[in-house]
């Protein structure tokens, strides 16, 4: 049986098909009035496929204190707290080990309501060496942000924002968001994070107990927020590396065991 004619309408849009990558994926059929074939199947990541179609077990955006408060060798100590929670053993197998076997993560400093900036766009991590890479890139980022006010709500805002340039598709989204003081610009934090929550995303909350030591009460109540949202306090800003290392073990592995000091 002959296949169906080479029509002058017919080639224009086969060939506007394949020049936007989908003829084939079945889509020439459904032009066509054809069953489309079915998608595959793929539990991981295909190297192959553009950034928009990589799936990612979670996205997560890292929103980093750099207020007033946060001097400059406490801003080294996040820094290097974050960098060395990417080399651990833990944190390389919660990011490897999900069904999609990568995560998306991008870091943020803030200050001010209106202070924050992107420091490390989205980047993808799916294997030993990329892991590697992104914790050496966190480690040399230099401080970008020294704000008077402290607006949590602000680095809730802008994280939330982020997600509008994901270029992956993350099966979940989550803030994790560290810092030392209260909210004392902007609107109240409660605010920001139930509209980041009603978009479908998670904020975990990292209080370092330094300036109030009841700051962990503060970021359960104001600041996280839904489907199993954590706090680990860290006492001091020398305990910031291996509280961020545990946290975000569990925000990668969908694991909420409650907060725990380091």
């Amino acid at each position: 049986m002959s296949g169906p004619v080479e029509t002058p309408s017919r080639r224009r849009v086969l060939t506007g098909l394949a020049q936007a990558g989908l003829a084939g994926a079945g889509f020439a059929g459904v032009a066509f009035g054809m069953p489309a074939a079915a998608p595959a199947q793929t539990a991981r990541i295909d190297p192959r496929q553009p950034y928009s179609a990589r799936p990612v077990d979670m996205a997560l955006v890292l929103a980093v204190d750099c207020s007033r408060s946060i001097d400059a060798e406490e801003y080294r100590l996040q820094a290097l707290g974050y960098a060395a929670a990417f080399r651990t053993d833990r944190v390389r197998k919660a990011a490897l080990g999900g069904r999609r076997g990568a995560i998306a993560v991008a870091m943020t400093q803030w200050g001010g309501q209106r202070a924050q900036e992107l420091v490390v766009d989205w980047t993808l991590l799916a294997d030993p060496a990329g892991l590697e890479n992104f914790a050496g890139r966190l480690a040399a980022q230099p401080r970008m942000i020294e704000d008077d006010a402290t607006s949590l709500s602000g680095a809730i805002d802008h994280a939330r924002r982020l997600f509008g340039t994901l270029p992956y598709a993350a099966e979940r989204k989550v803030i994790d968001v560290s810092g030392d003081g209260i909210n004392n610009q902007g609107r109240l934090p409660r605010f920001a994070r139930d509209e980041a929550v009603d978009d479908g995303i998670g904020i975990n909350g990292l209080p370092i107990l330094t300036e109030y030591g009841t700051l962990d009460r503060y970021f359960r109540a104001e600041v996280i927020g839904g489907p199993g949202a954590f706090v680990v306090p860290a006492r001091r800003f020398a305990d910031f590396g291996p509280a961020i290392a545990n946290k975000i073990a569990q925000e990668v592995a969908g694991v909420a065991d409650g907060a725990r000091s380091a």
